[in-house]
């Protein structure tokens, strides 16, 4: 793993180099956290754009401002350029890789560590959780630090399509998660997502964002700046995060 020191909208971070089966790379951004962390978070992106999209570095920065150690990253077919999505497997790969780059970081590794992303990368995150990995049982491994998972507007259903819910892997999840959600989500209302999370075993909470769509944006009448959207939506996966780590023994 390379690491080099760049400048993100003003703040430093590092960007790595992270090694994939066959030579294969992909890059992925470290944010610090200010003051002392509270936890590790990493985020993969959506289906539409890469880690260096206006959204995942506005989560990226944001929540590292917040006391977060913030790690962001490209999946392979967005390292290369294209945009058709790799097959399910290629991208729970890359997203184990990373998690065990963060794992063997001597900064990071320690830490309480949320998982989660944006619809695609936060869907990825999600059939991770739930399905731990017989070679993640060492001393260090990511698995072990591992204490919830955030999804910023979860891919319940494509548009218009209700009835093909992805949600039989999430019974086999014993993490709290947490969904950042859209009110107008095409891809699942609050409401929707309810009748689901209602009934999982794990600890389930939604924070709406109220006239939100897939990006948690919101229209220009709604009279809210999009930036005060993010900031409440930061705000709340920190408290989120915190009140995991204050239930540690």
């Amino acid at each position: 793993m390379l690491s080099v020191s760049v400048d993100s909208r003003g703040v430093m971070a590092n960007m790595w180099l992270v090694q994939l089966d066959g030579g294969a790379h992909v890059t992925a951004m470290h944010y610090p956290a200010a003051g002392t962390p509270v936890a590790t978070c990493v985020l993969g992106h959506g289906a539409g754009a890469g880690r260096t999209s206006d959204f995942m570095t506005a989560f990226g920065v944001g929540l590292a401002s917040r006391g977060i150690d913030m790690v962001t990253f490209n999946f392979p077919f967005t390292e290369r350029g294209r945009k058709l999505p790799d097959p399910q497997p290629v991208l729970e790969h890359c997203f184990r890789a990373v998690l065990s780059h963060v794992a063997a970081d001597p900064t990071l590794g320690g830490h309480p560590l949320v998982i989660g992303g944006k619809s695609l990368g936060g869907r990825m995150a999600s059939h991770l959780a739930a399905s731990r990995d017989a070679d993640e049982g060492g001393a260090e491994a990511w698995w072990n630090h591992l204490r919830g998972l955030v999804f910023l507007g979860y891919p319940l259903h494509p548009p218009g399509k209700s009835q093909q819910v992805r949600v039989s892997h999430l019974p086999r999840i014993t993490h709290p998660m947490l969904f950042v959600q859209g009110s107008k989500d095409a891809f699942g209302t609050p409401p929707e997502l309810r009748a689901f999370t209602n009934v999982l075993p794990a600890r389930c909470e939604i924070h709406v964002v109220e006239n939100g769509g897939h990006s948690l944006e919101v229209p220009k009448r709604s009279g809210v700046a999009q930036s005060d959207v993010f900031d409440a939506a930061q705000d709340r996966i920190v408290s989120w995060i915190r009140s995991l780590v204050d239930m540690l023994p």
